[in-house]
This record gives structure tokens, C-alpha cells and sequence, in this order.
């Protein structure tokens, strides 16, 4: 059986092509979140509409989430308790992100993907100043304190519902909230941030499916690429100074933003 076989109508060069964003995708999630920069424009270029890519586009990227988060398991000291309550947290918003896509259409869509990403990059480059803020009002009163632990499971459940409704930057997102959190060990937050983007988009995938939202052909190029990319950066990531893997998640969210404000 021959590529062209297996894929069908797709083109050979669109099938080469995604599988080379795929690869690049994968990669660049392990070490900085931001992949869909190279992916989701890829789709788009293949032919999928906006709201199929996004979806065609989580479910590829799935598979990098799991093998980073396989290759990156034992940087994660966080108590097993807090991670299981943190994971179903993000499936049900992932869920209901992945709802609301449903019910939106492709204009719409499209005029709000800048703005989403804006808002993703500002949040990483101020998250820093604002963990600052955050922790020095919750140890100011136990009240605020309360209020502080409250906010932050709010703030990710949304966090998990941006992600379930848009894939792009949502690696830069889940960073973001770590820092609020108060995450400071860049391996760790990059083996977290791996796990919740697959509980996320697991449960974002089976409404994609019961939609039937999900160009198959073009997914599994992109996949293909995805799942080796994932593996190989997760190890490639433990090797990387803090602040160079720091300074690669700023640029791949500034080059994400500055793409679909261009584009769009």
C-alpha cells in the first residue's frame, strides 16, 4: 500500500508538510508550549476550515502531550491528590470549551483568535510581577489567603475551558497560571502543563468526535509528527538552562500572537 493509498486525496507535499509542522509542533510544546504556531497554520494551508483545524489540530496534538508528559513524569513531585483533583478540573473544562466551540461558527471564530492569544502572552510576560502581587495580599490575611486558593482553582478551570475551546497557546496559558500559582521549577511546570493539556484536550476530543469535527487525513500527518516531536523534546527539555527554556516560551508566544493579528 502506497501514501497515497493511505491518504487518499491528500496531496503528497500537503502530507509531507504536515508532517513536518507536526514534528516541529511537538517539539516546541515540550520545550515552550506555542506548537500550534507552526500546526494550526498548517492546517489551515492543507484546506481545513478554522473550527475543523483547531479541532484537528487538538487531537493531533494530543498525542505530544501524552509522550511529553511520559518522558517528563518523574519532574513531577506534586502530591498525587491535588494532581488528581487538578486533572478532573481540567476535563471539565476542557469539556466545556470544546462545547462552546460547537456552537460557534467559523467567522466568529476566526475574530477572536488574536485576542485569545494577546491575552495568553500578556499573562506570561506580567505573570511573574503578578504572582509578586498575588502572594504578598494572600499573606497579608488569612481571609485573602482563602480568597487567593479559591481564585486560583477558578482562574483554572478557565484556564482548562480557554484549551478545550482553543488549542493555540494553551501550553503558554497553563504556564502562566503555574507561575501564579506559585510553580517556580521550569521542568516541573513543563511535565504539569504537559499532563493538564491532555486531560484537557481528551475531553475536548470526544466532543470534536461526537461532532464529527476532526479532518482525519490531515490529522494523522500532523499527529505523526507530533507524537515523535513530544517524546524527543520532553528529554531535550531537562537538558535546557531555565532561563533559555524561559526565554523561548516568551518568543514563541509573542510570534504566535503577532501571526494571527497579521493573518487575520
Amino acid at each position: 500500500m502506497t501514501i497515497v493509498d493511505i491518504y487518499g486525496t491528500l496531496d503528497v507535499l500537503d502530507m509531507l508538510l504536515l508532517v513536518a509542522a507536526g514534528l516541529i509542533g511537538g517539539i516546541i510544546n515540550s520545550i515552550a508550549g506555542g506548537g500550534s504556531f507552526i500546526t494550526f497554520p498548517a492546517l489551515l494551508l492543507a484546506g481545513v476550515p478554522p473550527i475543523a483545524a483547531n479541532a484537528s489540530n487538538t487531537f493531533a496534538a494530543c498525542a505530544g502531550y501524552i509522550s511529553g508528559t511520559w518522558a517528563l513524569r518523574s519532574e513531577i513531585t506534586t502530591p498525587r491528590p491535588r494532581l488528581i483533583v487538578l486533572s478532573l478540573l481540567s476535563a471539565v473544562g476542557g469539556g466545556a470549551g470544546a462545547y462552546l466551540l460547537t456552537l460557534t461558527d467559523d467567522h466568529s471564530f476566526e475574530a477572536a483568535i488574536p485576542w485569545l492569544l494577546l491575552f495568553a502572552t500578556l499573562v506570561f510576560a506580567f505573570g511573574a510581577q503578578l504572582n509578586r502581587t498575588l502572594q504578598y495580599w494572600s499573606q497579608k490575611s488569612s481571609k485573602l489567603g482563602f480568597a487567593h486558593l479559591i481564585l486560583m482553582q477558578v482562574l483554572f478551570i478557565g484556564v482548562s475551558v480557554y484549551g478545550g475551546f482553543f488549542n493555540a497557546g494553551l501550553g503558554i496559558i497553563i504556564l502562566s497560571y503555574l507561575s501564579l500559582a506559585g510553580h517556580t521549577q521550569i521542568n516541573e511546570m513543563n511535565g504539569l502543563k504537559l499532563l493538564f493539556s491532555t486531560t484537557i484536550s481528551l475531553c475536548a476530543i470526544l466532543l470534536f468526535l461526537i461532532n464529527d469535527l476532526i479532518a482525519w487525513q490531515e490529522t494523522i500527518a500532523v499527529l505523526l509528527g507530533t507524537l515523535i516531536g513530544g517524546y524527543l523534546a520532553g528529554h531535550l527539555s531537562k537538558r535546557l538552562p531555565q532561563q533559555r527554556v524561559k526565554q523561548a516560551i516568551l518568543v514563541a508566544s509573542v510570534g504566535i500572537t503577532s501571526y494571527f493579528f497579521i493573518a487575520g
